[in-house]
């Protein structure tokens, strides 16, 4: 199973110290979490990381707004939704993409808050749909609706903003 693994690490290209047989051929967990990469599938796998805790905090906000302030779920995910972002932002100019296409820190955070108003617009779309209208919890919805903007935040904020 481990010479497996290997082998299908090295045809993809990335890299790991095989403790075993002195070679590379995988990928290193400090390669995964601590060293810059621009290689996708690592920036995915943070941007998965990344984007679990931005869903938190949006999902979490969402929640709490609905059920302890009392505003109507579809406020309250417009409300969640941009902390969310915030939080997207920071970790992935950080932590995510080593490599920006612009070079203007206030222009590159305009483009990645349009993406995610384009999210914000799905997300939207998609509560109302699944809870308004196909009477699907709120919170599910909004599990739902997520992978779809997760998806599509990803490849466009990686060709927009991070080539």
């Amino acid at each position: 199973m481990r010479e497996e693994l290997v082998t299908l690490r090295v045809a993809h290209g990335a890299s790991i110290d095989d403790p075993g047989s002195g070679r590379t051929a995988g990928l290193s967990i400090r390669g995964l979490l601590i060293e810059g990469s621009d290689d996708v599938v690592v920036q995915f796998a943070r941007y998965t990381i990344v984007g679990a805790i931005a869903f938190l905090v949006d999902f979490s906000t969402l929640f709490l707004l609905t059920h302890f302030a009392g505003l109507y779920y579809l406020i309250s995910a417009a409300i969640s939704f941009p902390l969310g972002v915030a939080v997207n932002y920071a970790l992935s100019r950080i932590w995510v993409f080593n490599r920006r296409t612009l070079s203007n820190p206030i222009v590159e955070f305009l483009v990645f808050a349009a993406i995610g108003i384009v999210g914000l617009g799905l997300t939207e779309l998609g509560i109302w749909l699944l809870a308004g209208k196909a009477g699907l919890n709120y919170l599910a919805a909004k599990i739902v609706t997520t992978v779809i903007v997760y998806l599509w935040n990803f490849g466009a904020r990686k060709i927009a903003l991070f080539r």
